[in-house]
């Protein structure tokens, strides 16, 4: 007998219920126990790629991206300045093995970095194909098919012709169709006219697919702007330089005073070009009283060479106004004065001549100097001080200058003799004296007082140490040399980038049906619905312009609705007259 089923004692077969029920809650728990397949390895493959493929997804690594950038700007980089990053080391010798393990002091080129740039790239390329085929795919398509019931649009509306207009213009419900359509495709439409011929026609229209566009091309213009910026980071360079009036500069490695190449630079990309310093102007605010003394405009006039052989050229360098040469911008970036000074040591021998680059300390250029002389014998020599370009004497006896124009240049200088620490190869700051392991030869607290020039003025140093002369005067410009050969394409892509922005965020996107059939009477009645594809605060409008279209087309004008009128009236009246004779 089967399962579940029991006899009484009469012999008629009856089912077990209680047996039944817990057969059937037995397989309900095996089938709750039931092992789900895996995904596999193509399967995880793949669902990996949809997820970093997603918009959000791309969206969450632009915002990282962005975030990951900001230790950059909190911590010293070591490609920029090298020299703070290890000073940074030693001050912080607890911390700053730490921070440069994970990388902070070369955050553009890190690992982890450079993997969230990656990944947004990879990710944006994958949010941009599937889009574009789709898209592609869309535009070589038909409108969507009419909908049976165009009342449940959220712009919907009818539009009745008089029987009168209906024969006057000759229309049927399916040249009222075409010619909806015709008015549709002037408005920028793209139309597909529907069942012509039979009872209830129809045109499906649809427009904004520039929409879409405008959003392909900011997302492909992004992956642009990444490829720009990283082929700049890849095979840019740019450099500083400090030019003194006569002196030249040539675009090789030595001649720049600090270099920053690209990770994949090589010496080959430095076009050989040279630039000379003829002259340097600048102009000070002599007229108001408030701003006496401040710069109004300078003016560097130089010569440039595109290459060994051609032919030279004078151009003019001014701020925010840079030269371009070689595929490099040359910006001017800083400047000064550089007094010639002449020092000879104890053997009567010139140790060093030329002039010594000061830097500016505020407006009126007081200005740090640092001159050392490795070559002195029998001791190497160094000074540091001041120059001042209009030196005056307060009460108290400090000098100061009192104009930035050079009207009583003068230095003051404290002199030092001994070990410069030039000679350990260690690289040195040429713009500061470590007086550690030096002796003091002259200085306003000691005995033999600082040392004071004017120009032409030569002052001899205690002990037989030598002599120092203040020869004269130049300017000197200090330049920023870039080359960076995905600009082009960053300003190209960005602006296409927001070009694009701009059309998805303007451009609506929308269907339209119109659907006409004829009434008993004559008359031709027509309705219409409007469907946007996201939000569209502009589709109700759009819904009446469509409506005043298709009335300017078919209706008769307001000026001669009342002859209309009269004319309708008129027919009646005859027909009514025809007939009561035709009684009588």
């Amino acid at each position: 007998m089967p399962r579940g089923l029991t006899t009484d004692g009469k012999g008629t077969v009856k089912q077990d219920v209680s047996q039944d029920t817990k057969h059937r809650a037995g397989a309900a728990r095996a089938g709750s126990d039931v092992v789900l397949p895996s995904l596999g390895f193509l399967g995880t493959l793949r669902w990996a790629w949809t997820q970093l493929t997603s918009m959000r997804t791309a969206l969450f690594l632009l915002l990282l991206l962005a975030v990951a950038a900001v230790p950059g700007s909190l911590f010293p980089q070591r490609p920029a300045n090298p020299a703070v990053v290890t000073q940074y080391l030693q001050d912080n010798p607890d911390t700053g093995p730490v921070l440069d393990w994970f990388q902070l002091f070369d955050v553009y080129s890190s690992v982890w970095f450079s993997a969230i740039y990656l990944l947004l790239f990879v990710s944006l390329i994958g949010c941009v194909i599937p889009r574009a085929v789709a898209h592609f795919r869309a535009v070589r398509s038909k409108p969507p098919r009419t909908p049976k019931r165009l009342s449940r649009l959220p712009v919907y509306g009818t539009l009745e012709v008089p029987a009168g207009r209906v024969q006057d213009a000759g229309l049927t419900p399916t040249t009222a169709v075409e010619q909806a359509a015709a008015l549709l495709k002037k408005r920028g439409y793209r139309v597909d006219v529907r069942d012509a011929g039979t009872e209830r026609p129809s045109v499906g229209a649809e427009r904004g697919l520039a929409k879409e566009l405008g959003n392909l091309v900011f997302h492909t213009s992004l992956i642009g702007v990444l490829v720009s910026v990283a082929v700049g980071g890849l095979f840019g360079y740019n450099g500083q330089k400090v030019i003194v009036e006569g002196d030249s500069f040539v675009n090789t490695l030595i001649g720049y005073d600090s270099f920053n190449p690209g990770s994949n630079f090589s010496d080959d990309q430095l076009t050989p070009y040279s630039l000379r310093l003829d002259s340097f102007d600048v102009r000070f605010d002599r007229e108001q009283e408030s701003h006496y003394g401040q710069p109004l405009d300078f003016t560097a006039t130089v010569t440039t060479q595109e290459g060994p052989g051609e032919d030279e050229e004078q151009q003019v360098l001014k701020v925010n106004a840079p030269l371009t040469i070689g595929g490099t911008n040359v910006y001017l970036v800083g400047n000064g004065y550089a007094p010639l000074v002449t020092v000879r040591d104890g053997e009567g021998n010139i140790a060093s001549q030329g002039p010594v680059v000061s830097v500016p300390s505020d407006g009126l250029y007081t200005s740090l100097f640092v001159l050392k002389a490795p070559d002195a014998k029998p001791d190497q020599l160094g000074f540091v001080g001041f120059f001042l370009p209009t030196a005056f004497i307060d009460e108290q006896g400090v000098s100061f200058s009192r104009d930035p124009d050079p009207f009583n240049p003068q230095l003051n200088l404290n002199s030092y003799y001994g070990d410069l620490g030039l000679d350990d190869g260690t690289p040195e700051n040429v713009y500061v004296l470590d007086t550690e392991n030096l002796t003091e030869l002259n200085s306003r607290n000691n005995d033999d007082g600082g040392i004071v020039l004017g120009v032409g003025q030569t002052y001899d140093l205690p002990e037989g140490k030598g002599s120092v002369t203040f020869d004269g005067l130049k300017r000197y410009i200090a330049l920023d040399i870039h080359h960076d050969p995905g600009e082009v394409g960053a300003l190209v892509f960005s602006t296409l980038a927001l070009l694009g922005l701009t059309a998805s965020l303007f451009i609506g996107r929308r269907r339209l049906w119109i659907r006409t059939g004829e009434h008993p009477d004559g008359r031709i009645m027509l309705e219409y619905g409007l469907l946007a594809r996201g939000e569209d605060p502009r589709l109700l409008a759009e819904g009446r312009a469509v409506e005043k279209l298709l009335a300017d087309r078919w209706l008769v004008p307001s000026a001669t609705a009342g002859e209309h009128r009269e004319q309708e009236a008129a027919r009646s009246a005859a027909g009514s007259a025809h007939h009561d004779a035709k009684d009588i």
